[in-house]
């Protein structure tokens, strides 16, 4: 049982809240790997299922690499069956990506497969006084990025 008598300081809460972030972020993206798609090619998928960008460019930008890098990747993608392109209605000059049915599903199945194994392992780990003390953690959580 932590000391509470003890003042925390916010950097190491910080540095604790990163740290356990980034442990979640790559067991649901291990629990979600879609036909053992690279980590970039999940990534573009996730975007894409998400409706965070329709470009290649829009996409390098979200991901923070070189357009080439990102061509490549979509490139894999469309080979694969997942994305298809179709010349933008408005610009002639730019390629819209889209999921296919095949990259739909593989998209609604990672999200299916990450919110069971999520749900699950709470399940498995917490009793319902922990599960309140989590919801309890994300208020602040969604608090402090308002």
């Amino acid at each position: 049982m932590p000391d509470t008598t003890i003042p925390l300081d916010p950097t190491d809460v910080a540095r604790d809240v990163r740290t356990v972030f980034a442990r979640l972020r790559r067991r649901m993206r291990a629990v979600a790997a879609s036909d053992a798609l690279s980590p970039s090619q999940a990534a573009v998928l996730t975007r894409l299922g998400k409706g965070e960008a329709a470009t290649a460019s829009a996409l390098a930008t979200l991901e923070h690499v070189r357009p080439q890098s990102m061509a490549a990747t979509v490139a894999a993608l469309e080979e694969r069956g997942l994305v298809t392109r179709a010349a933008d209605p408005d610009d002639g000059r730019r390629q819209l990506l889209r999921l296919t049915p095949a990259g739909r599903e593989a998209f609604d199945g990672d999200v299916a497969a990450r919110a069971e194994w999520l749900a699950e392992t709470l399940r498995a780990n917490l009793d319902q006084a922990e599960l309140r003390t989590l919801a309890e953690a994300f208020a602040l959580l969604e608090r402090i990025t308002q």
